[in-house]
């Protein structure tokens, strides 16, 4: 279960465009605008009403206004392609995970450079979910763990290990103590970050679960 058993050959030049678009659609209902990477998306989250934050192959982590398509601020510090990418909604704090098996938090108006730099998984981070008030993050891996991180320090508050839970995405359910996590072991879990322990697991799907929300 450690490799995936297709492979998806992506050609991102047949994708770009030249330039800002105009509205496209019978009723204008979606835009299209410049590239914010250089390569392939690899993830988009909210980052406030106007903003959204995004991950790419390219190894950068963009901020855009979904409005004007501008693309506000870069940030550059991984090794590998960014893999997952998240935000407390309205926070100024915004994370990204890769294949360079860490994770880093930039500060939207401060340095270019990352404030935080969350190593300690030994195979590419897959999951990234941070509680709402930007306290503490939860990541996950391949390497079956999942890891709480103090986002002010940098110290890992907690690892949990489980056999074939190679994570695939987490959220943090609002206003609660819990992380939802799917796994290519077919199962949802809930975990209480509080000490990081499983608090639930729902029965096993009859295929990989990729996303939660």
């Amino acid at each position: 279960m450690g490799k995936l058993q297709s492979k998806i050959s992506f050609h991102t030049t047949k994708y770009r465009a030249e330039g800002s678009v105009g509205q496209t659609g019978p009723a204008g209902a979606s835009w299209q605008h410049s590239p914010a990477h250089t390569d392939a998306v690899t993830s988009v989250a909210a980052l406030k009403p106007d903003l959204c934050v995004s991950g790419g192959r390219d190894k950068s982590v963009a901020v855009s206004s979904w409005s004007s398509g501008a693309a506000l601020r870069r940030f550059t510090g991984h090794e590998r392609e960014v893999t997952k990418v998240t935000s407390a909604l309205d926070s100024s704090r915004v994370f990204s995970a890769s294949r360079d098996k860490t994770v880093m938090m930039w500060e939207l108006q401060g340095a270019a450079g990352p404030r935080q730099h969350f190593p300690g998984h030994d195979l590419v981070v897959t999951g990234l979910a941070v509680s709402p008030d930007a306290s503490q993050l939860c990541t996950g891996s391949r390497d079956n763990t999942v890891c709480k991180w103090d986002t002010e320090t940098g110290e890992c508050l907690g690892r949990a290990a489980i056999s074939r839970n190679l994570v695939t995405h987490l959220c943090w359910v609002p206003g609660e103590p819990y992380v939802i996590q799917t796994s290519e072991d077919k199962t949802t879990r809930v975990w209480d970050s509080r000490e990081l322990q499983v608090a639930h697991t729902f029965p096993a799907k009859q295929h990989i679960q990729t996303c939660c929300d």
